[in-house]
């Protein structure tokens, strides 16, 4: 018996996504189908949509990369995850099998390209090293953070540099990674924290997240207002903005003599950073993060251990709520700044 379900489907760039039904494969080797529950939405997919990461030779296809739902059916070779069990799913590969992308059809048989994984639909078929096991501490909603926003945002923290006890620390875009970053700082509680976004509702969360010191980054004087409040630059600096300028400008943010900045935002294919070399030559190191460095199928337990007190504080990094058939209402107000995680409820 055909399945059918819905999905949003980029089928040219700069243009609206469009809903349509698709038929649900056979599974293969090595891949799981899972019922999507709740997605998230990243700036990454604003990137897509836009046309922002290059020329895209795979339209017409689907989009998301972290969602949490429950396991329908597994391929042959599956051992990580059976069906019935509630499942994170996200971009970053975990341990499993690295299985061929899928085959989706249109209900009119139109070919539909995917990746490993994607999560604007009602179901979808993974790749194993990209479905991990839910911790039961964490509630089915807050877990979608656990894909993609949260994993980064933690694992800058907890994975690629760790705040010592009297350093000042900048976080610079309140997105999902940023918030992440924040939460994870404030339960390292190092000397000084600093946030800084554009957005004023972003900043307003930030301090009901814990944040004391918060900036508007928009401001003229914002990089003298970061050295005057830590004394002549912060010692970490995580750029989360996505932007060439806002990289640009944390690294300014930095101390000489030791100051980092790490980085897991993604700028506008073909654009270019630019830096003083003197700065570099003077102490300050600048660095990239692919997806905090983490491991998903042990970080994902360790963090949600490490922030087991504060799990009730990620409710603040979810923006609204959005069906799927509203999912352009969902990226526009990303890209306007109305909320800091747009989540998209397939119940809706």
């Amino acid at each position: 018996m055909t399945t059918i379900f819905k999905a949003a489907v980029l089928r040219e760039t700069g243009q609206p996504l469009s809903v349509e039904n698709l038929v649900v494969p056979k599974i293969q080797y090595g891949q799981v189908l899972v019922q999507i529950q709740y997605s998230g939405v990243c700036r990454s997919q604003l990137m897509e949509v836009a046309g922002k990461r290059g020329e895209d030779n795979f339209l017409p296809h689907l989009l998301g990369h972290e969602g949490v739902g429950r396991v329908l059916d597994v391929g042959s070779g599956v051992t990580k995850v059976k069906n019935g069990d509630d499942v994170i799913v996200g971009w970053i590969k975990g341990n499993g099998i690295n299985a061929s992308n899928p085959n989706y059809l249109s209900e009119n048989g139109s070919k539909i390209n995917a990746g490993a994984v994607t999560t604007f639909s009602e179901m979808t078929v993974v790749s194993e090293n990209r479905v991990y096991l839910k911790p039961k501490d964490l509630e089915q909603e807050i877990s979608v953070l656990f894909g993609c926003s949260f994993l980064t945002g933690a694992g800058l923290v907890f994975n690629e540099v760790t705040p010592k006890k009297n350093d000042a620390v900048l976080i610079l875009g309140l997105g999902g990674v940023g918030l992440a970053a924040l939460l994870s700082s404030v339960q390292i509680n190092p000397g000084k924290i600093i946030v800084a976004d554009k957005s004023s509702k972003k900043r307003l969360i930030a301090k009901e997240l814990g944040a004391k010191i918060v900036l508007d980054s928009n401001a003229k004087d914002f990089i003298e207002q970061v050295k005057s409040v830590s004394e002549g630059g912060v010692d970490i600096a995580y750029e989360c903005a996505g932007f060439i300028e806002s990289i640009e400008t944390a690294f300014e943010c930095i101390k000489e003599g030791g100051g980092r900045l790490i980085f897991a935002s993604h700028p506008s294919s073909g654009q270019k950073i630019e830096l003083d070399p003197f700065d570099l030559i003077k102490g300050k190191s600048i660095q990239g993060s692919w997806g905090g460095n983490s491991s998903p199928d042990s970080d994902i337990p360790r963090f949600t251990e490490k922030m087991k007190s504060q799990l009730s504080y990620l409710h603040k990094l979810i923006g609204k709520k959005y069906s799927l058939e509203d999912i352009n209402i969902a990226l526009e107000d990303l890209e306007n700044g109305e909320t800091a995680k747009p989540l998209i409820d397939m119940n809706l």
